[in-house]
């Protein structure tokens, strides 16, 4: 993708939306100005934005209706994709992206202190008028104006500011719909729902780590059809073979085949078969979608923002090491990315895990955590993943990354990750 002057300015994290269903509904991008006197360009960041969200064509219908919407169905249609919600931090940034006219593919957060302030009323109900989902953010010192009020679907509470509890209200006492952020655990995450949020932000990382103690999950069927494929991709056994294996699960053979097929992919010339894909690609090429495909194939609700983050951390390390300029690095960074939540989808550490999955050296460093090449690009994506602005800064300039390399390739990883979803 094109990089916009503008990236130069930010520095961008991200985090998902989760409805009720455990559905990843829309992508939380929080936008950090670089330097907070410095002036933002906000047209730059919208016209960055849209590479990866493009604005429905002019008078075209929606294609889906809003995921926060009490009407709209929890699952997403096929084909359609989630928007994203704009946490941009600093009043002064926030006020340049609200009068750039953002899109209304945009859920945009307006932090309760100015949702109070009558002199951002008039541009709140211009947004509102245009199209724009607007999330009051926080708990206002003040009641806000009917008329202010009327412009927010939904507030977005901080966990640490929760005051409400899981008893139903009064007879007759209507609670406020509710987002919950700062969420970072699943018993948080099951909380949060059981006192009527209707989303959540965060992720659930923090919960332990399987321990080598705790014994080992039984692996399903369907992923175990993935591990040996992958055992034989990296064996070059023949391809009768490795076909006779897939062909125990069509499902996992269509799932193969939409993503080698998908635009993320860039081929020209569609696949049609395992065969014609180790015939194109080769083994190695192939083997980084065989880690895609196990990283996303768990039957768990509980797990779908797990693998939805897994895509990404794969992807957003291929960006990163683009400027290696080497297919063979770029590969195994993303697999190590791909493979970084393994021992969370799997239930089995990665000491265990590591016996049955082949990995290069490089890349079991950094899963195990003992360095290596690519720990610290591991440790920048999730630095991005927790939306830490020191944090970010640090890992980036600890591997000579500017902001935008940095920005540029979290948004193209975004992009890629929409196509495949």
């Amino acid at each position: 993708m094109a990089t916009q002057p503008a990236l130069s300015q930010l520095v961008l994290g991200y985090s998902p939306m989760v409805d009720r269903q455990r559905g990843v509904i829309a992508t939380r991008l929080t936008v950090f100005p670089e330097r907070p006197d410095a002036a933002v360009d906000a047209a730059g960041l919208l016209a960055a934005l849209a590479e990866v969200w493009p604005a429905p064509a002019a008078g075209s219908p929606p294609v889906v209706r809003h995921p926060l919407d009490p009407t709209a169905v929890s699952a997403r249609a096929p084909g359609t994709r989630p928007p994203v919600s704009l946490n941009v931090a600093g009043e002064a940034a926030l006020h340049a992206v609200m009068h750039a006219a953002p899109g209304p593919q945009l859920m945009l957060e307006i932090p309760a202190f100015m949702a109070t302030d009558p002199a951002h009323l008039g541009a709140l109900q211009a947004l509102r008028a245009a199209g724009s989902v607007l999330l009051i953010k926080g708990r206002p010192l003040k009641p806000l104006a009917p008329e202010a009020l009327a412009c927010f679907s939904h507030s977005i509470v901080d966990l640490g500011d929760e005051r409400r509890t899981a008893d139903p209200p009064p007879p007759g006492v209507r609670q406020v719909t509710t987002v919950q952020a700062g969420v970072r655990t699943s018993a948080e995450l099951e909380a949060a729902f059981k006192r009527g949020a209707v989303a959540v932000l965060g992720w659930t990382f923090d919960d332990d780590a399987p321990a080598p103690s705790a014994g080992r999950r039984q692996v399903p069927p369907d992923l175990k059809v993935v591990l040996e494929l992958i055992d034989g991709v990296e064996r070059e056994e023949p391809v009768p073979r490795l076909e006779a294996l897939l062909k125990r699960d069509p499902t996992l053979a269509y799932r193969l085949m939409r993503y080698l097929n998908s635009p993320a992919f860039g081929l020209s010339v569609e696949i049609h078969s395992f065969g014609h894909a180790v015939m194109l690609l080769g083994y190695a090429r192939l083997k980084r979608w065989l880690a895609l495909l196990l990283a996303s194939s768990s039957k768990d609700p509980n797990a779908k923002a797990t693998m939805y983050a897994a895509v990404r951390r794969g992807l957003l390390m291929e960006e990163l090491g683009r400027s290696q300029g080497d297919a063979e690095t770029r590969g195994e960074m993303f697999i190590c990315g791909v493979f970084s939540l393994l021992d969370r989808l799997l239930g089995q550490p990665f000491a265990e895990l590591l016996d049955s999955v082949p990995v290069a050296e490089r890349v079991r460093l950094a899963l195990v955590g003992d360095g290596g090449p690519y720990l610290p690009y591991l440790d920048l994506v999730r630095a991005v993943e927790n939306e830490s602005l020191f944090d970010i800064r640090e890992c980036a300039e600890r591997l000579l990354l500017a902001p935008a390399e940095v920005n540029r390739a979290l948004l193209a990883s975004l992009r890629s990750a929409r196509q495949i979803d």
